[in-house]
């Protein structure tokens, strides 16, 4: 088994490729109008964790057990509750060798699909708020190489890729094919669509990664610096970003043994292929964050989106597509299903998300509740599914144990 607890001595050479620390700007460029800024401003969810330990101890037990049970090495979990931080702890370590480092509430997970709701259908959300997106605008008016020669893939809109229901697949191994971030999007651009535009949902990585390029054409900035200079720097999500700086790597658990395609241990660097060919940064995977930057924007959120959105403006994204009866998906959020990953108890206008590497993120306005669940759980491999069983297991407990304890 590689050592891989030390990413400095495993990849020295990413020290030169991979160095970037995008600091928070103090003020927001020029040519975005400055909606954000003259907004009442928030504050992040007030500490109240003290008794976390008595309280929540049954859900605690709950991940304590799934980590002696193999199903993840580390997990990390921030929890708000009526506009209180009122859970934040971390279990296990960064792999299942007991020399490896301890996790803690400021690791620092592979966000895996997370990325899609926390910064793409962010970003898509502010750009819908200033006029700049209109979501049924065809994605060929925007991305002209999308065209291609099936004239149904003029039907494709925008509002279709952030619900999954553009007729494009789930999932292309691009990164066989292509070696550098030109060559997969070209080849995402010419992926042959599977349905007709509309007639039902697929969720697809390869809809976002297309919409990714749609949203930077539209706003004239990259994902990522867009991102941290109006999601991540605003709320002060200190420890949110794609492509991780380097002084955050030893702070990173790892997330797979990647024998197949890259051959080294992944750590520090998004486990996702596709994305791992994009240099790190895409729409659909790339970003790193801890839990309780996420519960700092699950607070967000439960503020209808304050001070970076309005709560009209969320609204119109996490209301669930009515237009297919089959689907549990809203615009890039999705919403509880029957069985629900996010257990028995979030309400009907709860909206969330999953991501590949074993984490999660749930917000319900009714009860006002977030529960940011962080693993590792594809480390050493993908194979292990166990994750989901416990967590709607967890979900459910926390419910329970707010519940009797008010």
């Amino acid at each position: 088994m590689p050592q891989v607890y030390s990413p400095r001595n495993l990849y020295p050479f990413r020290e030169l490729c991979y160095n970037r620390n995008i600091e928070p700007q103090a003020s927001l460029p020029d040519k975005f109008p400055p909606n954000a800024a003259t907004r009442p401003s928030t504050h992040p969810p007030a500490l109240a964790y003290q008794g976390q330990d008595s309280v929540l101890s049954r859900p605690f037990d709950l991940l304590r057990n799934a980590i002696v049970e193999h199903a993840f090495p580390a997990a990390s979990v921030a929890i708000t509750h009526k506009g209180k931080l009122v859970g934040l702890r971390a279990f296990g370590r960064f792999t299942y060798d007991p020399e490896s480092p301890e996790a803690t509430p400021g690791s620092i997970f592979d966000l895996a699909s997370l990325t899609k709701v926390v910064a793409t259908t962010t970003m898509a959300m502010i750009l819908y708020e200033r006029g700049l997106l209109d979501l049924e605008m065809p994605v060929a008016a925007i991305v002209r190489d999308f065209a291609a020669d099936d004239p149904r893939r003029q039907q494709v809109t925008l509002r279709m890729l952030l619900a999954h229901s553009s007729g494009l697949p789930a999932y292309e191994k691009l990164f066989l094919r292509a070696r550098t971030a030109e060559e997969l999007l070209a080849a995402a651009f010419a992926t042959p669509l599977t349905a007709d535009p509309g007639s039902h949902a697929v969720y697809s990585d390869i809809g976002f990664i297309i919409l990714g390029v749609a949203l930077e054409r539209l706003a004239e900035e990259s994902l990522d610096r867009f991102c941290q200079l109006e999601v991540f720097g605003p709320l002060g999500m200190a420890h949110t970003a794609f492509d991780p700086p380097l002084h955050w790597w030893s702070s990173i658990p790892p997330t797979a043994i990647d024998d197949a395609f890259r051959g080294r241990a992944i750590q520090a660097e998004v486990q996702d292929e596709n994305a791992s060919v994009m240099n790190g940064v895409a729409a659909h995977a790339g970003l790193f964050g801890t839990a309780e930057d996420l519960a700092i924007f699950a607070h967000c959120m439960l503020q209808g989106g304050r001070p970076i959105l309005r709560p009209e403006t969320l609204a119109v994204f996490t209301r669930r597509e009515s237009f297919l009866a089959s689907t549990s998906r809203a615009l890039g959020w999705d919403t509880p299903s029957r069985p629900s990953q996010s257990g028995k108890y979030f309400s009907a206008s709860s909206f969330g998300h999953l991501g590949y590497t074993g984490t999660s993120l749930w917000i319900d306005p009714e009860r006002q509740l977030s529960i940011a669940l962080l693993t590792n759980r594809t480390w050493p491999d993908c194979s292990n599914q166990a994750i989901k069983q416990v967590r709607p297991q967890f979900h459910d407990a926390v419910v329970e144990a707010l519940e009797a304890n008010p």
